[in-house]
């Protein structure tokens, strides 16, 4: 275009969105912001918030300390398992990991020293076959939240959980 030369848009570029030019060679040129994929997420929001619920409920009712990990145990499973829940700190020797690698179809739970004086080895056996069963159905969810329910009535109440109760 030569200096002083009018230039008329064209009625189709005065419409063109954000990001969007019309080239001299009359392309289109388009700018568009490109967001990376997400992961997608195992739980919806209302079954996060119902297993925070059941996760605030068993630790608060038992005075143990409950957690889940859910993603990838690597090759020697237990081990990892027990690094996690040695992650716990201070209150380790309460906790109660459930830790689920759903890709490699497999789970431990651990208990700390005070947990396992609570929830004996078999109690831990009978929430693992719930699981099984549930996660065999596809219900992540149910099978996670049971087997929070059951370990946590094998505990029972601590005397501290009940007087905090009471206050």
């Amino acid at each position: 275009m030569a200096t002083g030369d009018i230039v008329e848009r064209s009625a189709e570029a005065s419409e063109l969105g954000h990001g969007e030019a019309m080239m001299a060679t009359g392309r289109l040129s388009i700018a568009r912001r490109v967001e990376p994929d997400r992961p997608r997420l195992p739980f919806s929001p209302s079954q996060l918030a119902r297993l925070d619920e059941a996760l605030t409920l068993s630790s608060r009712s038992t005075g143990l300390e409950f957690a889940i990990y859910l993603g990838d145990l690597g090759e020697d499973t237990r081990r990892q398992a027990e690094e996690l829940h040695a992650s716990l700190g201070a209150r380790a020797a309460e906790g109660v990991l459930i830790a689920v690698s759903p890709g490699q179809r497999t789970f431990e739970i651990v208990t700390g020293e005070e947990a396992f004086r609570r929830i004996p080895d078999r109690s831990c056996q009978l929430a693992a076959m719930s699981m099984v069963a549930s996660f065999k159905e596809g219900e992540l969810i149910e099978g996670l939240i049971g087997a929070l329910r059951m370990l946590a009535d094998t505990a029972g109440t601590s005397y501290a959980a009940s007087r905090a109760a009471h206050h």
